[in-house]
């Protein structure tokens, strides 16, 4: 099977300016390709967990990736999906969080010699001179145009910023650099990306008289079509520190039932023809499914022995609610506690749990918090600090979520 079919039978392709053209250099040619990366936060999410899997896909395949940093283009912002202007970041905020994503990054694709290049835009666009720019690029750009595109319709009632304008201007002029320096002929993307990739691949067109090809690829979404990868707590980070591999584990392992197939073709490893088989599996089986994909996801973002950690932790807790060895686990001191004592909805907040104590009180009422086995029904409940001291403190959120809290 050929990389090209791998994608499309993963479902992992969304849209491509030649398809004909671009399966047939993926087949038989050696392509350059890249993907952008800007760098707003300071560790990976898992909606760029799966724009690596297809570089690491395409790489495999003896493709060569190169991974640019957006360290110009997020001092600008990209208005697509966005209701409201992103925050402005400082160039040293910028600077640091590429650094972070370049150690993340490494995990998951080759960069030695000739395998791959991870590049950082700012090395160009930080140094354009503004009024050659606009004479250079901005003149094969149309402005009806660009507003028909859906990354501004939907910001033009709330307000556009100039600034935000000029991220597909900044974004095009990317492939055409790339095209230049590296001879990059393919730009790769989320489906939401459609819009500048194509202006890109115009702008090569115009410029250099050159075809050059795009392609996007599924958005990570649950089947409602809802974005992936967000949690009560925020965002599933790739960060260990950000997300523990534990609760990294676990989202993936509360997939809803009708996700984890998808999930299992979008970003994992395990071959097409095992997940296709899967795809009669029902009840219990879909647990299994679950398992799959949780442990395999984890393993190739924290490693195999954090991996296997987590698998049995779940499993202990899922059988008996016994194994606490691998629990997230919140320390308590005594300056958390008055008079020796601690409420309920304070102990929650302060695990994690939930993100107020008015969220806290509502979960008590509905009957989603246990201590042990043991639903509490009070809100207003304490819990003495001997009680923690003594050994095995566990809450329980729902069916499936336990924290230990020790003293």
């Amino acid at each position: 099977m050929t990389v090209f079919e791998e994608l499309k039978r993963r479902g992992l392709i969304a849209q491509m300016t030649n398809e004909e053209k671009i399966k047939e250099k993926l087949d038989n040619e050696k392509v350059t390709f890249y993907i952008g990366f800007d760098a707003t936060a300071d560790s990976l999410h898992v909606g760029h967990f799966l724009q690596l899997m297809v570089m690491a896909h395409l790489q495999k395949a003896g493709h060569q990736p190169i991974a640019l940093l957006g360290t110009g283009t997020t001092m600008v912002g990209d208005p697509t999906g966005k209701s409201d202007m992103r925050k402005m970041l400082t160039k040293e905020e910028i600077n640091h969080n590429a650094e972070c994503f370049q150690r993340q990054m490494s995990r998951f694709i080759d960069f030695s010699e000739g395998k791959a290049k991870m590049l950082r835009n700012g090395d160009w666009l930080l140094k354009l001179n503004y009024i050659d720019f606009l004479r250079d690029v901005g003149v094969h750009f149309s402005v009806n145009r660009m507003l028909t595109a859906e990354c501004f319709k939907t910001r033009l009632e709330r307000g556009l910023s100039f600034l935000e304008f000029n991220y597909m201007l900044m974004q095009s002029y990317d492939f055409l650099r790339l095209f230049e320096d590296e001879n990059c002929t393919m730009e790769l993307g989320g489906d939401d990306q459609w819009s500048n990739i194509i202006n890109g691949v115009d702008l090569v067109r115009r410029v250099k008289g050159e075809e050059v090809y795009g392609m996007t690829f599924t958005l990570l979404t649950t089947k409602e079509g809802k974005k992936m990868g967000k949690t009560e707590k925020g965002a599933v980070w790739l960060d260990a520190e950000k997300t523990s591999p534990y609760d990294f584990f676990q989202y993936w392992r509360n997939v809803d039932d009708g996700d984890v197939i998808n999930c299992l073709k979008l970003i994992t490893f395990v071959p097409i023809e095992e997940i296709e088989a899967m795809e009669h599996w029902e009840g219990s089986q879909l647990n299994k499914a679950k398992e799959i994909l949780a442990y395999e996801v984890t393993k190739l973002v924290h490693g195999k022995e954090e991996a296997d950690k987590a698998l049995a932790a779940a499993k202990a807790l899922f059988s008996a609610g016994s194994d606490d060895t691998n629990m997230p686990t919140t320390v308590v001191t005594a300056d958390d506690f008055t008079d020796g004592k601690i409420g309920i909805t304070d102990l929650l907040v302060k695990c994690g749990l939930v993100k107020s104590k008015g969220e806290g009180r509502r979960l008590i009422t509905q009957g989603g918090i246990s201590i042990g086995e043991e639903k509490v029904s009070d809100p207003m409940m304490t819990i003495d600090a001997s009680t923690i001291q003594n050994g095995k403190f566990i809450l329980k959120k729902g069916k499936k979520v336990f924290h230990k809290v020790t003293f």
